[in-house]
Formats: C-alpha cells, structure tokens, sequence
C-alpha cells in the first residue's frame, strides 16, 4: 500500500491541539496560529484544503455524558464547542492573508455559514480553505464521523489525521513501550484490532467510499508539508 497521490484533502484536528503544550488556554494563539501557517503552507504548494476540528479542548460530550449530562444535549454542547474552533482556526489563516469560509452543520447565520455542499465546492474552487463545523449536526456522532462523512461528500483524495502521536501503533504508545508503529494498515485490520485510529463509523465510511486515511503527528512543526510531500512520519490506512 502506497501513499496516494492528493490535490484535494480534508484535514481532521482534535481540539487539543489548539491548546498549545503547558500555555493552560483552551486555544492557545501561538499554537493556532502554528497550525494555521501549516494549513496556508499546504494550500500554496496547490492543495485544496478541507478542515474539521474536533472540540475536545472545551467540552467533550461523551465525556459529559459519563459524568451524567443527558447525551444528546451534551453532544450538542460538544459541537458548539467544535464551531468555537473553526471560528478561531478561521481568525488565525484570514490573519495570514488566506481567504477561508466556515460552514456550519447546525445553522447559525450570524456567525457562519450553513453547511451547503456545492457552496462549498464553490469556495474550493476559488481557492477559499473551507472550516466544516459542528460535526454531522446530529448528537451521537463524533467529530471523527463528521470528518469522514465531509470528505467522502467533497470527494477528497485522503483524510488526513493530525494527532500527537506519529502514526497508529499496535497499542498505545503513551502507556506501553513495546507498541510498534504500522506504516500501513487495512481498515479491517483496524476495525478488527479497535486500533484507535477513528470511532468505528468513521473508519467503516472511508472504507465504503476508498478514501484512505493518513494519521500523523501536527505538534511536529512542518509535518504536514513532510506528509503531503510523501516523506513524512505517519501510517497510511487503506485497503
């Protein structure tokens, strides 16, 4: 299994990210604006760019759920959670001259857009970075099943996952020291093994429609360009 050739991407970030290492802000600037000189650096060598990100820095609805918040309405706490992000992932690539548009699964037009899926296109093609917000819209799914269900929809070449580990390993590489790291993995091997990598409705849809999935380390500056590249670190998840 080979890295496939990419033009048009969609790039899946946790909410942690943003928060920057040991700064104690749920969005830190220097780590958003970090990330997004990443994302621009992407979209000059040609890419066209696609991004969810998670909302697990502020408010992560399964985890609320467990601690006895009703699950729908922490779910969709979690996903206002997850447009407070691509609000502020927005402000820091517009702060670098790159013209970017957030659309929005729950509506709400004071701030965003609705998520209208040829409109979108339509900003793609001019050359727009364009924000998907608020997961699917609907409680009980993950922002990893957004992220799936927005690039088969945008019929995007990869997922790319931007995680703090540098692939998917065979355990969890915090916790066990003897965890290798597969450089590519078939997505029922994942599924078969609960590798981690996605919730299992995210992996099944990339699955269905062949999009592969690409898990990479983002705190590792200039990673992303390195992966698009074909040189970087990371584990490619295909069939």
């Amino acid at each position: 299994m080979s890295r496939p050739p990419l033009k048009r991407i969609l790039l899946k970030l946790s909410g942690e990210v943003l928060m920057g290492e040991g700064s104690g802000l749920s969005i830190d600037p220097a780590m958003t604006g970090r990330v997004a000189q990443e994302i621009a650096d992407a979209k000059s060598k040609g890419f066209e760019m696609c991004v969810v990100v998670g909302g697990g820095n502020i408010f992560r609805g399964m985890a609320a759920a467990a601690r006895g918040f009703e699950r729908a309405s922490a779910d969709y706490m979690g996903m206002l959670a997850t447009v407070m992000n691509a609000l502020a992932v927005q402000n820091a690539l517009e702060q670098i001259g790159v013209e970017t548009r957030v659309q929005s699964a729950i509506p709400m037009a004071s701030v965003c857009e609705p998520f209208i899926r040829r409109r979108a296109e339509r900003h793609l093609e001019k050359g727009r970075v364009v924000i998907f917000a608020a997961g699917v819209g609907s409680p009980f799914f993950t922002t990893d099943s957004g992220a799936a269900l927005r690039a088969a929809e945008m019929k995007c070449d990869a997922l790319l996952k931007g995680t703090s580990v540098d692939g998917v390993y065979t355990a969890d590489p915090k916790t066990d020291p003897n965890a290798t790291r597969y450089d590519t993995v078939s997505y029922d091997t994942v599924l078969a093994k609960n590798l981690k990598v996605m919730d299992a409705s995210a992996v099944a849809l990339c699955r269905d429609n062949n999009i592969p999935i690409i898990v990479f380390n983002i705190r590792e500056q200039g990673n992303l360009a390195r992966v698009l590249a074909g040189v970087g670190t990371a584990t490619v998840v295909g069939n």
